[in-house]
């Protein structure tokens, strides 16, 4: 169906939130209505900047002698998501510096900073689409690889800007995305 206005949607994150994490040992979704597996938790506010998904592709030439180019090829391909925690809690810090580096006694967090790695884990974010449509998208294995930096200003929520890199499963694949009609119960 081309040319339908019924295709054109704005994404905002379900009413439980729009991220999820758990770990890679965890049983993915398959689809993007049945219910999330327990192993994933939500994580919280993001800021109104939203979800950004990036796919950079990189490519050369092959020329021939007299300098067609005869083919194309793709030497590397990396798929990323980027978005802001506005809270700050114990799983967003987990996430953040790292699931051995938060601890928690009573009510009070203490966040280790250090050089370590960020652990690779599984990813499941869902989008309210407009035409009472969902979308889940499912990250079998990704790692936050770049976390920007965080302000502390009056007025402001604090927040803790990542980037998350994906990973190909043993499929191949980096990313599993469903859409579906939501069904009233």
């Amino acid at each position: 169906m081309a040319n339908s206005s019924a295709n054109v949607s704005v994404g905002k994150p379900t009413a439980a939130g729009g991220i999820f994490s758990g770990p890679t040992t965890a049983t993915l979704p398959v689809n993007a209505t049945a219910a999330l597996p327990v192993d994933f938790v939500g994580l919280g506010y993001v800021s109104d900047e939203g979800l950004t998904n990036g796919i950079e592709v990189d490519s050369t030439n092959i020329t021939a002698w007299g300098g067609d180019t005869v083919l194309t090829v793709t030497t590397s391909r990396t798929e990323t998501f980027a978005w802001t925690f506005i809270e700050t809690n114990e799983l967003v810090l987990k996430e953040v510096y790292g699931q051995a580096n938060v601890s928690k006694t009573g009510t009070a967090l203490t966040v280790l900073h250090n050089g370590k790695a960020l652990p690779r884990r599984a990813y499941v974010f869902e989008i309210l689409l407009t035409g009472n449509k969902v979308k889940r998208i499912v990250v079998p294995s990704g790692q936050i690889t770049e976390v920007g930096e965080v302000v502390y200003v009056d007025g402001e929520p604090i927040g803790y800007p990542v980037t998350l890199t994906t990973y190909p499963d043993a499929a191949g694949n980096t990313v599993y995305e469903y859409i579906a009609e939501i069904v009233a119960p």
